[in-house]
């Protein structure tokens, strides 16, 4: 078995080729064996009738009268069997009537016994030469089975020359020696034919797929190196795409410690200068007034502005910042992002989570709350919350991923617009989604509300708390 798949499409070409050639060889060969034996010895029957009923015909018109054994001129036949070269071909000879009686043989015993018409001598009385080679295994053939083995057995009808009805049919026995030599001769020429065809043919087929399989042979092995390359390639592929999965994460974790820093910069920054602003501002508003009652108003709008501007400035800072999410769960993190949603705005959301993990990469954690914040103000800011929903699950339990769905039935849009693309809030939830190796989604129609599915692998690196 392992030797056959170790051999190349050549050689089991050749191999099964040369059984089906050699199979065809000898089937061709015996076939055209046995057309030329049927051929030769039809031939030498027919000129052997020829010869005998040219001779021995007019030695039996005597039976065209209805006589019988008195109708054949028995020394004239002898004679010919003796004096002519015809003997010498001859080594039996009988002569029928149509009811089966013996007429004339070779063996006087035989002359007048009657045998059934069957076989060779029923054709004959029908008007056909028939030639065989006899086992000599009939009654009637006892003398010749004495001496012989096998004759070559001929019936021949002999035809009233008035008439043409046949009135007897002789039956002759050659030997076969000389005529087997010419049928061996003639069959080991047809033989030789036949190989030196063979095996031009075998040669000619096998010098064809000889070149084609080299050139298959010379595909495979360069297909096995282009393969062997792919191969190294991918494993190269990989190993960096782990690194930059890696990256991805620590650039993500990296992000909200930045976030959180600036977070606390401004609060411990330009919150505390505003407040202190804010401190002299109060103090100096009274003296001001008595001083100069027409800059009062002018100097209450400053007051204002700068209790404004230290408003937005810590809302800045408190978005910046984001919860501690890294000892809490996945499915916790899901349900803080919309409970803090919801106490913000006084809108409810519907929330329906599947069978999640336990616990989930601080990476994913952070994206998903991410995601929801972003996602869920939107749908605030652009159809009043109108509808909202929230569904999350994980597509696989083993080594599946995450995929998070914020719907609403708000008014909806034209999601093919390059406009809406390109909104800040959409493209910073679409990088930190595929950052991660995931995919994001927008399906919105007007009038239809506004679907966003962010799907995230479970799978990615760790890295340090934020």
């Amino acid at each position: 078995m392992v030797a056959s798949k170790q051999r190349t499409l050549a050689q089991q070409y050749m191999f099964v080729s040369l059984l089906v050639m050699l199979g065809g060889m000898v089937g061709i060969g015996l076939w055209i064996s046995q057309q030329i034996e049927t051929a030769v010895t039809n031939r030498t029957a027919a000129v052997t009738a020829l010869y005998v009923d040219s001779y021995i015909s007019p030695h039996l018109q005597g039976l065209a009268d209805g006589r019988n054994q008195s109708g054949v001129d028995v020394a004239a036949l002898e004679r010919l069997l003796i004096d002519t070269s015809l003997g010498t071909q001859i080594v039996s000879f009988k002569v029928w009537s149509p009811d089966g009686i013996v007429l004339y043989a070779t063996n006087a015993d035989l002359i007048g016994q009657q045998f059934p018409i069957e076989d060779g001598l029923a054709a004959a009385f029908n008007g056909e030469v028939v030639t065989e080679v006899s086992n000599l295994d009939k009654p009637e053939q006892a003398l010749e089975r004495e001496r012989y083995g096998t004759l070559i057995e001929t019936y021949a009808p002999s035809r009233d020359a008035g008439s043409d009805t046949i009135i007897a049919v002789s039956e002759f026995y050659q030997t076969s020696a000389g005529l087997e030599a010419e049928i061996r001769a003639a069959q080991y020429r047809s033989w030789l034919v036949v190989a030196a065809v063979m095996v031009g043919l075998y040669l000619l087929l096998n010098g064809m797929v000889g070149r084609a399989s080299n050139t298959i042979v010379s595909q495979q092995n360069e297909l096995k190196a282009n393969v062997t390359r792919l191969n190294e390639l991918l494993e190269q592929n990989e190993v960096l795409n782990g690194r930059v999965r890696r990256a991805a994460a620590r650039t993500t974790a990296l992000n909200e410690k930045n976030l959180r820093r600036i977070s606390a910069d401004l609060h411990d920054g330009p919150a505390q200068d505003l407040a202190l602003a804010l401190l002299r501002l109060e103090s100096l508003s009274e003296a001001v007034a008595e001083a100069k009652p027409e800059v009062s108003r002018d100097f209450r709008t400053v007051q204002v502005a700068t209790e404004s501007a230290m408003a937005e400035l810590r809302t800045i800072s408190a978005g910046l910042r984001l919860p501690e999410i890294a000892p809490i769960g996945l499915a916790d993190t899901i349900h803080r992002a919309v409970r803090d949603f919801e106490q913000k705005t006084n809108c409810e959301v519907t929330l329906t989570l599947g069978s999640l993990p336990e616990q989930a990469p601080l990476p994913v954690k952070i994206t998903v709350y991410r995601v929801l914040k972003e996602s869920l103000a939107n749908s605030f800011r652009h159809a009043g919350g109108a509808g909202l929903s929230v569904q999350a699950y994980v597509t696989n339990e083993e080594n599946g991923e995450l995929v998070v769905e914020i719907a609403d039935t708000g008014l909806g849009f034209d999601w093919q617009e390059t406009a809406v693309h390109q909104r800040l809030g959409l493209v910073g939830m679409r990088e930190r989604v595929e950052l991660l190796g995931g995919q994001f989604h927008l399906y919105s129609a007007v009038g239809h509300g506004t679907t966003i599915r962010a799907i995230l692998p479970l799978t990615i690196p760790e890295v340090e708390d934020v």
